[in-house]
């Protein structure tokens, strides 16, 4: 499913990120990845969203070097992928069902069959009355809620999520976490990078822990 051998990537300047790392993330499996600030958990899930490209070695999804591959694929194997940000990165120009139509539209579903799903994922995550709802009007518990949905709206084999708790209070990130687990038990592969070491403890996943960029467990 996601297999990375020696991975490494360093920006600009000289500053290495990720240094030589390999893993293997089986299909289903839920995995946090774990470290301090700056230990490199937003680049490696960028990495696998295909939001930044590796330095070097190779780095494998869904059957999909992502290391090799042209720009203009990108697109489609992001249609296999919800990602999930800390900051939401919602339209607040529009409603909270038009937020989690905008993937299907761009995919050029009919519209009906999109009104269809967008509701049903906005149902998923408890937002279903709150369709009409411009994403200001929502709490940060919720935004965060409609973020999901419009992430899983397109039915991936993969969520990504980067710190998505981190804004918010604990009885909404547990909420959050709750829904992660759902998406789990019904065979999706869950990634989440956190350095809330309790969730680990509730939720026993696999852990990728790294530090200054290399991987020590």
């Amino acid at each position: 499913m996601i297999v990375a051998s020696n991975l490494s990537k360093r920006y600009p300047g000289g500053y290495e990120a990720l240094k030589d790392i390999s893993f293997e993330i089986s299909a289903g499996q839920m995995v946090f990845i774990t470290g301090h600030s700056g230990a490199g958990k937003s680049t490696l899930v960028k990495l696998i969203a295909s939001i930044e490209r590796p330095t070097a070695g190779s780095l494998v999804v869904n059957g999909q070097n992502l290391s090799a591959l042209r720009r203009s694929a990108i697109p489609y194997v992001r249609r296999h992928l919800g990602m999930v940000f800390q900051d939401q990165k919602l339209l607040f120009d529009r409603s909270a069902l038009d937020n989690v139509l905008l993937p299907l539209q761009i995919a050029g579903l009919p519209r009906r069959e999109a009104i269809r799903r967008a509701s049903a994922a906005l149902d998923k995550v408890g937002l279903l009355a709150r369709e009409k709802a411009n994403p200001i009007a929502l709490s940060g518990g919720e935004q965060q809620r409609l973020a999901i949905a419009r992430a899983v709206v397109n039915r991936p084999t993969v969520l990504l999520a980067d710190e998505p708790t981190g804004n918010l209070d604990s009885d909404s990130a547990a909420d959050i976490l709750e829904i992660f687990a759902e998406f789990h038990q019904v065979g999706v592969t869950v990634v989440v990078a956190t350095h809330d070491q309790s969730w680990i403890e509730r939720y026993h996943p696999n852990v990728l822990r790294l530090d200054h960029g290399r991987l020590v467990a």
